[in-house]
């Protein structure tokens, strides 16, 4: 069985690369991230340019493009500066879907509540986000990561920061949380 690492995240204001785990843990499974649009799949990094398990996914939904970025403050330039913008609470028009090939991250996604739920990314773990669906990523403490990004046709980069509740998309993505 394929076991994700989330929880509910605390109030606090601390370091934003901290866990931020409630007292005591409130851990959030893989179905309830599901039930937000939220998938994962845990892959095998070590063979990404030739892995027929993410070539699988990537043609069964699309993913026609993909780039790598490394996210550290020796590799990516105005590091400080992309990493607060990373931060900023969003959503974008299409689904985000990033691997992790090194290091390790976090992506912050609402649930219906409107409630932070924090996902931990390792090495091999692949996660897609739904388009409209507010979130923002940050590093851990070790401030490293390698991730693919991966897209359906060409890249777009745009995102769109709190409050965008009038977006066609936001409100298709409101409406499939009252189904499910």
């Amino acid at each position: 069985m394929t076991r994700i690492d989330a929880w509910y995240m605390d109030e606090s204001a601390e370091d934003q690369r901290l866990p931020h785990r409630l007292e005591p843990n409130k851990p959030v499974s893989l179905e309830d991230l599901q039930k937000i649009g939220v998938f994962y799949w845990k892959l095998n990094a070590d063979i990404y340019e030739n892995d027929p398990e993410l070539q699988r996914i990537r043609e069964e939904r699309g993913y026609s493009y993909m780039d790598i970025i490394t996210i550290h403050p020796d590799k990516l330039a105005n590091y400080e500066d992309k990493l607060k913008m990373f931060y900023e609470e969003h959503l974008h028009l299409d689904d985000e879907i990033r691997y992790i090939l090194e290091g390790r991250a976090y992506f912050d996604v609402r649930d219906k509540n409107d409630c932070w739920i924090r996902i931990a990314m390792t090495k091999g773990d692949l996660i897609t986000l739904p388009a409209g669906i507010y979130h923002r990523f940050t590093l851990d403490e070790t401030n490293y990561t390698k991730a693919m990004r991966l897209f359906v046709g060409e890249p777009v980069w745009k995102a769109y920061n709190r409050p965008a509740d009038d977006f066609e998309t936001r409100q298709k993505y409101v409406q499939s949380l009252k189904c499910s």
